[in-house]
């Protein structure tokens, strides 16, 4: 069988899974010819790039590179996720989402997760740790966002940030699914974030 088979049916199961077709490495990478800043501000760059795909084919596109960013999943002894619900004008809807924010410059990102959600929320984590990493828009942006894991957090005072949310609420991790559903969490930071520590739980690794 030719090394473009499936490796799927290779007895060792290739590198990819069944049914995943393996292609020469860089056959179908695009090229960048350059790329020209059309606006650079504190926390964001947009610019345009001059991209030609495997084909020969050239256009451009707007990309937008963001500094890295933290999202928390706050857990309490009940399992249950502490959200904010608040209003996005960008999609002039009301959500829920979970505490998060930018790691400025040198900071530590674990250190980054605790200030968000005390100043979102008014909690305080007692622990924290990171969970992984992911990009929600690579097609058109650079913006890692990383998912950290809280627990023992402590009520310190007040009810967050009048500018960031509504109200602040602890929803059940159970129910977490039907609110992905009714289209009330749809962040993708905080729909990755709850499915992952929900994920785990029921696969058995969430440490209590």
């Amino acid at each position: 069988m030719s090394r473009g088979s499936l490796l799927g049916r290779r007895g060792d199961g290739g590198r990819y899974g069944r049914g995943v077709t393996e292609r020469p490495v860089g056959l179908t990478r695009w090229t960048i010819h350059g790329e020209r800043v059309v606006d650079d501000t504190r926390r964001a760059r947009w610019s345009i790039a001059e991209v030609e795909l495997p084909d020969g084919v050239r256009f451009e596109q707007y990309v937008l590179r963001l500094p890295r960013a933290v999202v928390v999943v706050v857990l309490d002894e009940a399992d249950r996720v502490l959200m904010m619900w608040r209003h996005r004008f960008v999609i002039d809807r009301w959500v829920w989402e979970l505490p998060g924010g930018y790691v400025d410059e040198s900071e530590d990102p674990a250190v980054a997760a605790a200030r968000e959600v005390e100043e979102e929320t008014g909690w305080r984590p007692g622990s924290i740790e990171p969970l992984l990493s992911f990009q929600p828009m690579v097609g058109t942006a650079d913006a890692e966002n990383l998912l950290f894991l809280a627990r023992d957090a402590v009520h310190v005072g007040g009810s967050g940030d009048v500018n960031e949310a509504e109200r602040v609420g602890w929803i059940p991790l159970d129910e977490v699914l039907a609110y992905i559903a009714r289209g009330e969490i749809v962040g993708a930071a905080s729909v990755v974030g709850v499915l992952s520590v929900l994920s785990q739980r029921r696969c058995g690794e969430l440490n209590a």
